[in-house]
């Protein structure tokens, strides 16, 4: 089996999470301690739990984390709609982030389908 970080939602996820937090740095400093660490958090826990998860002694729970990592790309879903709709991303860049989110989300259902 692939390590973790060799998998494409991994190197995928992980460029995700290096854009959030340069588009974030754009918000009002209002934000810091809402969206932005929201969408940050959120950001980051989707190659947290796959790292944690396929470090765990069984498929069971390697699917679990799996799973979690997919909850944490709908949340980061919603946070991209609040903040484009407040208009702290602009439309181009949140059709990128979106795109980007889909293919994970669809990634990690491969993910989880292949894990036995």
């Amino acid at each position: 089996m692939k390590s973790v970080e060799q998998l494409d939602v991994y190197k995928i996820a992980f460029q995700l999470t290096l854009n959030i937090y340069k588009i974030t740095e754009s918000f009002p400093k209002s934000e810091l301690f809402g969206l932005v660490s929201q969408m940050r958090r959120s950001a980051v826990s989707i190659n947290s739990n796959l790292t944690e998860g396929s470090a765990r002694a069984s498929t069971k729970e390697y699917k679990h984390f799996v799973s979690i990592s997919k909850g944490s790309t709908a949340e980061l879903d919603y946070q991209i709609k609040i903040a484009h709709a407040l208009g702290f991303i602009d439309k181009e860049n949140f059709e990128k982030l979106k795109e980007d989110i889909e293919r994970i989300g669809r990634m990690l259902t491969g993910l989880y389908k292949s894990l036995k």
